[in-house]
């Protein structure tokens, strides 16, 4: 996901979609914990996802209380 896919996106949207990469996240999480995982990778682009969603979405909150 790009950081202008997600300025893009309002914060009701965002907190959506940072609900179901933290439910992926979760469950990366269990599949690597039993040897199930396969794209290892997949675990680092969730957790800068999330790390981008919330960086954003406290801007756009910042920006609006200036």
């Amino acid at each position: 996901m790009k950081a202008a896919e997600v300025r893009g996106k309002t914060p009701d949207q965002m907190n959506d979609e940072l609900a179901k990469l933290k439910k992926e996240q979760f469950n990366l999480r269990f599949q690597k914990a039993t040897g199930q995982l396969e794209k290892t990778a997949r675990v680092k682009e969730i957790r800068r996802d999330i790390a981008r969603i919330k960086t954003i979405a406290r801007q756009k909150a910042a920006e609006s209380k200036a």
